[in-house]
């Protein structure tokens, strides 16, 4: 029993409360407050209350991202006296988070200023400046619109929305990690291309499988990079909300002095900084734990990003060192996922596809409430223009019932009685200047109203058309991601094989045959074995422009753009299973790691060092070769290249498959050559080649070698010149090889796409083998129109920028 006194005035009224259900009920409240108002993020918007209401107070003070910063305190104190009833520190802690690139995939604020590292915490909020990012101008877009519900905040003085209409999938982007009371919830972020297009293509496929999603979405992409090892813990989290799997620092080994080598770190697992690793490292030195390290050097700055130099000892292996690095350091940690996420007010564990099924629907539930808003706000001006022109009509009769009334009363009841007006267009024709009232006013005033008609038909037709709102919400996603989409920059490994180089570990691996895999996105990587049917096409990655045969103790040539060949070790690259040597490498290193290259310099081919092959360039020479080997060098020229000519492609092509194969030549312009192989002798390295097709007003985006005794097809696709890079689908054309008659060398071919109006250029093309795959610049999987079998037509519209063509590994020597 407790009693309360009243300010000295005596005992108030005594309450027997009994403690156990004092504790039970003051628990829950607690229980439910940190659940519901903390802890937890809502599956629709990915944000936690104290996140949505920064974004929409900052969205309300107009700091958009075309206006200066602001001090965060102001930021702080605003969301703080309106809208969040908890202190500074929660509200500057979640705004920083918001800010920093390697805490959030897709950062929502821009912030000026110390903003912390992963190892450091950040300034104190007078000294730092926020903005809103255009990412989330994306986040509260039409939120002015009646796009989602409001609710009075903690004191009942003010208004906030319960969800951001959200048009990023911001929950799977971004993920979130919170510790509510009784749960926790912890999801990976993603990259934004893959999301996007495997929620477009749930919009068009409902009953999509959780495989069918998977071809887009092949795993996480943090914001620091890394490399997950093992896939089988993503998809057990992509199916049942929990999971997990290992990810590593991404490291290489170079001789980091004049006779040592060593490891360098150059990204790190998610939350995990330098200082954290150095410690670790030094405390192990000390313990005799970790023997091989001579020196760590943290040589990390804002230009170049993470860097790490770990020395090892002469006599020791870097592999070696690398593997006890990972197993006895945070260089590789475990990541845990559970999706625990607000759905309708109640925390769910959810799967991939439930994930994306909310943001759908949250989605179409926001156009839905736009649509509907603006067909009022125009059916509401369409009133008021109807009145305007019964009033211009007979306006002389108009202004004589005004001035003849007593009062605004007299004068709106006589215009609603005479011209059978209602009292809103009356009261707007009493309250319009009279400047309105001339012929002019009338031509603008018919032709609005014809606009605002056509306005309320389109969006009458949308609100009744469930297949056109789907059509809208995929359109502005696609548009969400054009805008803000970067290149994924985790890596994923099927085995728990590292992808650091590891030069010296050539005498523990056995001399196997391989095959070595170059992708369209710059990723290698080797492989037993690979298939070439139909079912290789379904694929979570790119597509493969290059291969090689060779053994893992031996050695290839890249081939770069330039003309130059480069000799990498194959036991540097990175294994795969056979099961993923197929067109797509989710599991490949970036080729950067192997070579350093110019600015304008790509890889363009793998090459058996020993074997002879062919290349066609830009400005349409040719040229083969017997060989490319001269011992010792790492790297040589294979061709003399005038200014402003660069090698388009290389293939191997020995003797006998040069007497009936047949080189292709396809240019921007849409020509298309095909000559027999054996036209063109070889030659040696210092020349320059022949001329292979006359391409004098247009450059050749395709070269390659096919044998006419198969199945071989050309894809095309049209665009215009003037489109900036990676923004416009085009056309796209399959016709058969067989239908192009064969030209002499040196001809200019025939026409392989007719170009539709606003059409000048083809901005990609292949020629191979069925069946052909494409890909986006992410890497992720495109579609391609049904062969139409028309030699020269303008093919169909496509639904992606393609960026890259390819087809099924062809491998001629050594098989």
């Amino acid at each position: 029993m407790a009693a309360k006194r009243d300010s000295g005035l005596g005992y108030s009224r005594i309450i027997d409360t009994d403690v156990a259900d004092e504790m039970r009920d003051s628990f829950l409240e607690y229980a439910y407050s940190v659940i519901y108002s903390r802890a937890l993020p809502d599956a629709r918007d990915g944000l936690k209350p104290v996140q949505r209401r920064i974004l929409f107070q900052m969205n309300q003070m107009g700091l958009r991202p075309d206006r200066g910063h602001v001090k965060s305190a102001r930021v702080v104190g605003e969301v703080m006296g309106r809208l969040h009833p908890h202190g500074d520190s929660a509200i500057y802690d979640a705004l920083v988070r918001m800010a920093q690139s390697f805490s959030l995939r897709i950062p929502l604020i821009d912030g000026h200023g110390n903003f912390g590292s992963i190892d450091d915490g950040p300034a104190a909020m007078r000294y730092t400046e926020a903005r809103l990012a255009q990412s989330a101008i994306e986040m509260t877009a039409g939120i002015d619109e009646d796009v989602v519900d409001f609710a009075a905040n903690y004191d009942g003085r003010e208004i906030e929305p319960i969800v951001l209409p959200s048009a990023i999938p911001n929950l799977l982007v971004n993920g979130a990690s919170g510790i509510a009371v009784g749960m926790a919830t912890n999801l990976a972020p993603h990259n934004l291309a893959e999301v996007v297009n495997a929620t477009r293509f749930l919009l068009d496929h409902p009953k999509a499988t959780l495989d069918e999603l998977m071809t887009f979405i092949p795993g996480p992409d943090f914001a620091t990079g890394g490399v997950i090892i093992g896939l089988a813990g993503i998809r057990d989290a992509y199916e049942t909300g929990k999971g997990t799997f290992k990810v590593r620092a991404r490291t290489k080994i170079e001789q980091v002095s004049a006779r040592k080598r060593g490891i360098v770190v150059t990204e790190l697992p998610a939350n995990i900084g330098p200082e954290r690793v150095i410690e670790r490292v030094k405390d192990l030195v000390i313990a005799k734990k970790l023997q091989g390290i001579s020196d760590i050097v943290d040589l990390t700055d804002g230009d170049s990003g993470l860097n790490l130099v770990i020395e090892c000892k002469s006599a020791f292996s870097p592999e070696a060192v690398l593997e006890q690095l990972f197993k006895l350091t945070p260089m590789e940690d475990s990541f845990n996922i559970n999706a625990v996420a607000l759905v309708d007010g109640q925390p769910v564990t959810m799967g991939l596809k439930q994930l994306i099924e909310v943001f759908i629907d949250h989605r179409i539930h926001v156009v839905t409430r736009r649509s509907r808003h603006r067909k009022e706000v125009a059916a509401s001006r369409l009133h008021l223009v109807d009145g305007l022109l019964i009033a211009i009509a007979d306006i002389d009769e108009v202004i004589q019932v005004i001035r003849n009334s007593d009062d605004t009363s007299a004068a709106r009841a006589r215009l609603i009685e005479i011209f059978d007006l209602t009292e809103i267009q009356a009261n707007y024709i009493l309250e319009m200047p009279l400047r309105r009232l001339t012929k002019f006013s009338q031509i603008e005033l018919d032709t609005e109203s014809d606009q605002l008609r056509s306005t309320i038909a389109a969006l009458e037709s949308l609100l009744e058309d469930e297949s056109a709102l789907r059509a809208l919400v995929s359109s502005e996603l696609a548009e969400v991601s054009a805008a803000h989409s970067s290149p994924r920059k985790t890596l994923l490994l099927e085995s728990t094989g590292s992808p650091s180089i590891a030069a010296s570990a050539s005498l523990e691996i056995a001399d196997e045959d391989c095959v070595v895999l170059l992708s369209s996105t710059g990723l290698i990587a080797r492989t037993s074995s690979v298939s070439t049917g139909e079912s290789s096409q379904r694929t979570s990655h790119d597509v493969v422009i290059s291969s090689a045969r060779g053994t893992s103790r031996g050695e290839l040539g890249v081939l770069t753009s330039h003309g130059n060949v480069h000799r990498i070790s194959v036991v540097d690259i990175p294994a795969i299973p056979p099961t993923l040597g197929v067109p797509g490498l989710s599991g490949g290193a970036p080729i950067g790691a192997f070579l350093s290259l110019e600015s304008t310099e790509s890889p363009v081919a793998l090459l058996h060092l020993e074997s002879p092959f062919v290349l066609g360039t830009r400005k349409g020479s040719v040229k083969r070769l017997a060989s490319t080997h001269p011992i010792g060098r790492p790297a040589w020229d294979v061709i003399s290249l005038d200014p402003g000519d660069a090698v388009v492609a290389a293939v191997a092509l020995d003797e006998h498959h040069a007497g009936r194969s047949e080189l292709v030549f396809i240019t921007a312009a849409g020509q298309l050559l095909h000559f027999p192989a054996s036209a063109v002798r070889v030659q040696g390295r210092s020349a320059s080649g022949v001329t292979g097709i006359k391409s004098t007003d247009s450059a050749v985006i395709f070269f390659g070698v096919v044998e006419p005794a198969g199945e071989n097809i050309v894809v095309t696709v049209s665009g215009s010149s003037q489109a900036l890079p990676g923004t416009e689908a085009g056309n796209g054309k399959i016709s058969d090889f067989s239908e192009y008659p064969g030209k002499g060398r040196a001809t200019a071919g025939v026409r392989s796409h007719k170009f539709r109006s606003g059409e000048d250029t083809l901005s990609r093309a292949w020629c191979g083998p069925t069946p052909a795959r494409a890909a986006t610049s992410s890497g992720t999987p495109a579609y391609l129109p049904e062969s139409d079998g028309k030699r020269d037509g303008t093919g169909t519209p496509l639904t992606h920028p393609i960026d890259a063509l390819g087809g099924p590994i062809v491998i001629r020597l050594g098989s």
